[in-house]
């Protein structure tokens, strides 16, 4: 009970926190159908769900607007277009699983505008969307990146228990990132 109690004032604070908080968008990525690939999905569900907010079962909604300062986008992967949407947010934190090639399983980074070149023909970098945004709009929101390691990426859509664990940490940290008022 005193963990139910707990967990009820936290995100009562959080939702008194949003009323503050700059306009924040968070976009996840990644394959929910292919187990931890789709860790952002996950991710996205709980952060609204620490501060309260409803959060759609399905993804036929790309923008989802949470509340008037803190909306979520999830699309399978990165794309140009976003950059359209992107342009009137002060803060955007982007949310990804990784295979472990990346040293922390849990990894943070501020997010340069940098256009990369990339091997493969789908695949966008975080900092590439920032340099469209940048080249195209003129708007430099503050940018973060959080990757999760995924260690299973079979064909359902549940998390393993160890990319469960890890989402669950980086909820906390993303939500503490959210609520926060000075730059990182």
């Amino acid at each position: 009970m005193a963990e139910n109690n707990k967990t009820s004032s936290k995100r009562v604070h959080n939702e008194h926190a949003l009323k503050k908080i700059p306009k924040t968008l968070i976009i996840g990525y990644g394959n929910p159908d292919r187990e931890d690939d789709g860790v952002a999905w996950h991710i996205l569900k709980g952060i609204a769900n620490q501060f309260g907010l409803s959060y759609p079962e399905t993804m036929d909604d790309e923008t989802i607007k949470v509340n008037e300062n803190l909306h979520f986008l999830f699309n399978l992967q990165l794309i140009p277009e976003m950059t359209y949407d992107m342009r009137n947010y002060s803060r955007i934190c982007f949310v990804d699983a990784h295979t472990g090639a990346l040293e922390d399983d849990l990894h943070w980074q501020i997010v340069e505008r940098l256009f990369q070149n990339s091997p493969l023909t789908h695949h966008m970098t975080p900092q590439t969307v920032m340099s469209i945004l940048d080249t195209a709009f003129n708007q430099k929101p503050e940018a973060i990146l959080v990757s999760v390691r995924g260690f299973q990426f079979g064909f359902e859509n549940q998390l393993s228990d160890q990319t469960q664990s890890l989402a669950n940490v980086a909820i906390e940290k993303i939500t503490a990132w959210i609520t926060r008022t000075e730059p990182t």
